[in-house]
C-alpha cells in the first residue's frame, strides 16, 4: 500500500487507536506513511496483500506496528509480536490449505 492509497476510514481508525483527536495535514501524512510502511512489512510476513480494514490479526498487527513506529520503538516490535505474526502466518496457511483441498475435491 502506498501512502496516497491509505483509505480514509483506516486512517481515522488508526488515529483513534493512537488517541489522535486533532486534524492536521502533517500528522495525517505521517500516520499515512506509517500505515503504508506497516502494510508493506506485514504483507511480506503474510506472503500476500492482507486486508487491514477487516477485524483480525493483520489489522491488529498494523495498529500495533504504527504505534511502535510512532513511539520510535520498531526495534522491539517483531520481538514483542512474534507470537501474533506466527499466528497470522498459520491462519493464512490453514486458509490456503482449506481452499486448495476444496478445489481439488471439485
Amino acid at each position: 500500500m502506498i501512502r496516497t492509497a491509505v483509505p480514509e476510514e483506516l486512517l481515522a481508525d488508526v488515529k483513534n487507536q493512537l488517541n489522535i483527536t486533532w486534524d492536521d495535514d502533517a500528522t495525517d501524512n505521517k500516520i499515512r506513511g506509517l500505515i503504508a510502511s506497516a502494510s508493506i512489512y506485514l504483507d511480506g510476513k503474510g506472503g500476500a496483500v492482507l486486508d487491514y480494514e477487516a477485524d483480525g490479526l493483520p489489522r491488529t498487527l498494523l495498529m500495533e506496528y504504527v504505534r511502535y513506529a510512532r513511539d520510535e520503538a520498531l526495534d522491539v516490535f517483531e520481538n514483542n509480536y512474534t507470537a501474533l505474526i506466527l499466528a497470522m502466518q498459520n491462519e493464512r496457511a490453514v486458509i490456503a490449505y482449506a481452499e486448495s483441498t476444496q478445489q481439488a475435491e471439485t
